[in-house]
């Protein structure tokens, strides 16, 4: 996602955030803070990670929402990976990929074990990142998600 999109998703969100629900089906807080999570994760915007993770993270466990959490659990493992803090990172990615696997969402595992690569890239560890790339991979080769896919594979191109 590009930059300028990354602002409009922002700005859509946000502007949804403040909107009263319309409709049978409102759209609750607890979505569209999980969007806005997943979106700047994607983005790799470490501000606005730690912006939304925690309104995602609270939103979700209030209402015990499995896939929110976890989404909540990446957001907060990129924000961690991006500042640094390794441990704190791979913990919240590990929390993340239970949780993903236990609902058996096989983009979100494979999206998570993408961010496990790069955790483990950015500890110059090779041998895990590898390991942590190849099985993305063969998530997403098992969808067809062929954008994650062609990214995963240039991030294995290099080990």
């Amino acid at each position: 996602m590009a930059e300028g999109e990354f602002a409009l998703v922002r700005e859509h969100l946000g502007a949804a955030l403040n909107k009263p629900a319309q409709g049978w089906a409102p759209v609750g807080d607890h979505e569209l803070y999980s969007m806005l999570a997943d979106a700047a994760a994607q983005q790799r915007d470490e501000a606005i990670l730690r912006q939304y993770a925690p309104l995602a993270e609270e939103t979700a466990r209030r209402y015990d929402h499995k896939l929110y959490q976890a989404i909540a659990h990446r957001a907060w493992g990129v924000a961690h990976r991006l500042a640094g803090e390794y441990p704190q990172a791979e913990a919240r990615l590990n929390q993340a990929l239970h949780l993903f696997n236990s609902l058996s969402t096989r983009w979100q595992i494979g999206r998570t074990l993408f961010e496990l690569g790069e955790l483990a890239a950015a500890q110059v560890n090779a041998t895990k990142a590898g390991d942590h790339f190849t099985h993305a991979l063969a998530e997403f080769e098992e969808m067809r998600a062929a954008p994650d896919a062609a990214r995963t594979r240039t991030k294995l191109e290099p080990i």
